[in-house]
């Protein structure tokens, strides 16, 4: 946790997220802070009330827009490994620090910063996933063919409910 200078430090802290939502909606307009946060509130038929309903439901979303308030608008320090683990409002500043003049955003950078962002994202989860399967078809040569077979029990169970029928355990769910 930060400390108490630290924490009073932080321009959320006091701040209510009504305060720090209007006060973004004033500077960037509603189509900024959807193209910067990807949050649906801001897209269709935004308003205060709703958004704020919104953020107040899904931490998630209150979190994002307070990064956004914070490294964007006014342009704190970026946290460290430690502190980017923290909530935006648990995250302390060392005393000195001013807020500096709010980034001038645009929709076309924030589209193009996104695109980036979701190409570096598939080629992470496309080499993940190739180590993955690489390493699970290492172990799955190396056993036998017989420890992919269930056990003898369950075998006999199954054999004496339904000789030539397949189990369908969706069936009770089925609609006619």
């Amino acid at each position: 946790m930060s400390t108490i200078e630290e924490q009073q430090n932080n321009p959320l802290h006091g701040l209510k997220v009504e305060s720090l939502l209007n006060e973004l909606v004033d500077h960037y307009g509603w189509v900024i802070l959807e193209a910067a946060t990807n949050i649906n509130c801001f897209k269709n038929r935004p308003s205060i009330e709703a958004s704020l309903k919104f953020l107040r439901k899904n931490k998630w979303a209150q979190e994002k827009l307070e990064n956004l308030y914070l490294y964007e608008y006014k342009r704190m320090p970026r946290p460290s490994d430690a502190q980017y683990e923290l909530a935006p409002r648990e995250r302390g500043f060392s005393s000195g620090l001013e807020p500096r003049e709010p980034l001038v955003l645009t929709v076309e950078e924030l589209l193009a910063k996104r695109e980036i962002q979701q190409k570096k994202a598939q080629e992470f989860q496309a080499k993940g996933f190739k180590s993955k399967k690489s390493a699970s078809s290492v172990h799955s040569n190396s056993r036998s063919s017989n420890s992919r077979r269930p056990n003898n029990k369950s075998r006999s169970n199954s054999s004496q409910q339904s000789t030539n029928k397949p189990v369908d355990p969706w069936a009770a769910y089925k609609k006619d």
